[in-house]
């Protein structure tokens, strides 16, 4: 019986030694893995950062998007694009609407106004970085 047990024991670190070695190997190939990874985040981040250079660098387009859809009625996003009449005439548009509250009109103005920010910012949103800067900060596209 100690025959066996001696068997067992020689067994168990027989495998106990190949499943090290398998450990081993298994770590190498994840350090492989992840530097390759490594890698590639590097060169996905390099080509980013240079289409984000071509395409002018200072991209508003998730700003812009954002501001639409929640104070798009305040006319914020036209600002933040540079579209200071527009942006003047959302406001005063608005600003008018909450006056006419009162009387009932004004309720449908601002709810106006805040269809057309919605519809731009999802607009904004849905369009490429490339794109948007080509048409509302290059080419300078006040309206939808």
């Amino acid at each position: 019986m100690s025959d066996d047990k001696e068997d067992l024991g020689d067994k168990a670190k027989k495998v106990f030694e190949e499943a090290k070695e398998t450990a081993k190997e298994a770590a190498e190939e994840a350090k492989e893995k992840a530097g390759d990874f490594k890698e590639e985040a590097k060169k996905t981040a390099e080509e980013f950062k240079e289409g984000l250079q071509d395409a002018g660098g200072d991209n508003k387009k998730i700003l812009a998007g954002i501001l639409a859809i929640v104070l798009g009625s305040l006319g914020i996003h036209k600002f933040v694009l540079g579209y200071q009449k527009e942006g003047i005439i959302l406001l005063a548009i608005t600003l008018i609407g909450y006056v006419l509250t009162c009387v009932g009109v004004g309720v449908f103005i601002v709810w106006i106004t805040m269809l057309i920010g919605l519809i731009e910012g999802i607009i904004y949103l849905t369009k490429s970085d490339e794109e948007f800067y080509n048409t509302y900060q290059a080419g300078k596209k006040p309206w939808f």
